[in-house]
């Protein structure tokens, strides 16, 4: 095996592509005092102040640990402003951090977490991989209801308003959460890879909140409700309007994109489609996927072909698809001159022109020039690679969620920091 190929293997055993690295350094931390003052013998021991002292010697550790990483971080974003982030610290420690829109209120959302999720009297359990991820979540919910007043929220659709391949029913209890973020004057955005050119499909996917907005602007509960789709990751622009007989009115492209969109050349753009869609068809052939090329006008995919026969892709197979896309794409023409998404659907694979922090950013011009850190993006898919929330780090604050039921939860501790807020 060539030296190229072990990189591979090893690339891929490890899981690179499917990790948090500053998540995974700050887990890697929590173990030491998990690891030092853990009593696992104690499930044998009746003492009960054995387990109390225990868990508060933990939490003392880990609060001090999370004390020291919001310290690394505030550093890191001091350094920001100065143009020298690259040389801060916790750039040194971990490489793959980027831009920070506001300081993360590390030590204090820990608390907050350690409270709901008992993570200091754990014996068996260390600190997980979500643990921190919620106590990332609560940090910056907590930063944002303490600085300017947030202005602009944007969803990504599946798996985080709802169910992979379902659709915004009038049920879903995300919708009246919504309907309170929009008489707060909070602009709405939702921000999907899926690509429509016509109003009628995204009202079938999102009818319910559609519906619900409506009818609070009829019965005058909501002012001026602002509400923005934005398809096809930054493709595509529709803004609620009650006048239009499905609630959403196309926006031309040339209303809302952004000064450096306008210098991607159409003739690049179908370039960098025909190289996709070339290596779409050699990971169906090497792997014999029964899928089918699915292209549109910003787009080409891969789905599972359609008879008696359809099966569903492995989770492997749709990783191997993403990564061998994207490393030809990375190392194609076009795709040096034309920003693109290459990631995994669930059942899917596309690659879309544009991403996430491009779909953001429009979003936030096109509602009036707002800042990413008065802006939230709630997503489901931040890992780096065939994830397409990934980018819009780049482009504000993001909390990172696993289901529908987290983006309810998180909008109601939003709320709670908020209210918490006023009575200080």
């Amino acid at each position: 095996m060539g030296s190229y190929q072990r990189h591979w293997v090893k690339f891929y055993a490890l899981k690179t592509h499917r990790r948090d690295q500053l998540i995974e350094w700050i887990k890697g931390l929590l173990a030491v005092p998990f690891v030092l003052h853990s009593q696992p013998t104690a499930a044998y021991d009746e003492r009960k102040d054995v387990l109390t002292k225990m868990a508060t010697t933990a939490h003392r550790r880990y609060a001090e640990i999370m004390h020291d990483v919001e310290d690394l971080i505030n550093d890191h974003i001091a350094q920001q402003k100065r143009g020298t982030h690259g040389r801060s610290k916790l750039k040194l420690l971990v490489p793959s951090v980027g831009v920070f829109f506001t300081p993360l209120r590390l030590e204090e959302a820990f608390n907050f977490q350690d409270d709901r999720r008992r993570i200091s009297s754990r014996r068996f359990v260390p600190p997980s991989f979500n643990d921190i991820r919620l106590t990332l979540n609560s940090a910056q919910l907590m930063s944002l209801a303490r600085s300017k007043p947030v202005q602009l929220i944007t969803f990504d659709g599946d798996v985080t308003l709802y169910d992979d391949g379902d659709s915004l029913a009038e049920e879903n209890p995300v919708i009246p959460r919504i309907l309170r973020l929009l008489r707060q004057g909070i602009r709405i955005g939702i921000v999907t890879a899926a690509g429509y050119t016509d109003a009628k499909r995204y009202y079938e996917r999102l009818r319910g909140l559609l519906d619900e907005v409506t009818s609070a602007y009829i019965d005058d509960e909501i002012k001026d409700p602002k509400v923005v789709i934005v398809g096809g990751e930054s493709n595509y622009l529709f803004e609620w309007d009650d006048s239009e007989e499905r609630f959403l009115r196309h926006v031309p492209r040339k209303t809302w994109m952004l000064d450096e969109m306008r210098m991607w050349q159409e003739d690049d753009i179908q370039s960098l489609l025909d190289v996709a869609e070339g290596a779409l068809k050699e990971c169906i052939n090497n792997m014999q996927l029964s899928a089918e090329i699915v292209r549109k006008d910003r787009a080409v995919g891969i789905i599972p072909a359609t008879g008696p026969g359809k099966q569903k892709f492995t989770r492997e197979q749709l990783e191997e698809t993403v990564l061998v896309t994207q490393q030809i794409l990375d190392l194609s023409d076009p795709g040096k001159k034309i920003p693109f998404c290459a990631f995994n659907g669930g059942n899917d694979v596309f690659v879309d022109i544009g991403d996430k922090s491009w779909g953001v950013l429009s979003c936030q011009r096109y509602l009036g020039g707002i800042e990413g850190s008065r802006t939230l993006h709630i997503g489901d898919q931040f890992l780096s690679a065939g994830a397409n929330d990934f980018k819009a780090r780049l482009a504000c604050t993001t909390a990172w969620i696993a289901n529908p039921a987290e983006t309810v939860a998180l909008l109601d501790e939003f709320d709670l920091h908020c209210e918490n807020q006023k009575k200080r």
